[in-house]
C-alpha cells in the first residue's frame, strides 16, 4: 500500500504541475524517468516469475500415485 500512497501524492502534484508544466520540467522528468527506471526493473521481474511457474508446472506430479510416498518393505 506504501508505493499506492508514493503515487497517489505523485498523480496530485503531476495534475498540479500541467498548469503549468515549463515551471515544473524537474517533476515532469523525475517522473518520467522514474517510471521508465520502474519499468525496466519490472520487466526483469516478469520473465523471472514465468520461469518459476514453468518450473513448478514441470516438476509437479501429475497423478495421486505419482506423489505417494514408496516404503521399503515393497508396498
Amino acid at each position: 500500500m506504501m508505493i499506492v500512497g508514493i503515487y497517489a501524492a505523485l498523480g496530485v502534484f503531476l495534475i498540479l504541475a500541467a498548469r503549468y508544466p515549463l515551471a515544473n520540467l524537474s517533476l515532469i522528468w523525475f517522473t518520467v524517468w522514474s517510471s521508465a527506471v520502474h519499468g525496466g526493473i519490472m520487466a526483469g521481474d516478469v520473465p523471472a516469475l514465468f520461469i518459476v511457474a514453468v518450473a513448478l508446472a514441470i516438476l509437479t506430479p501429475r497423478s495421486q500415485f505419482a506423489a505417494r510416498p514408496r516404503t521399503h518393505n515393497g508396498d
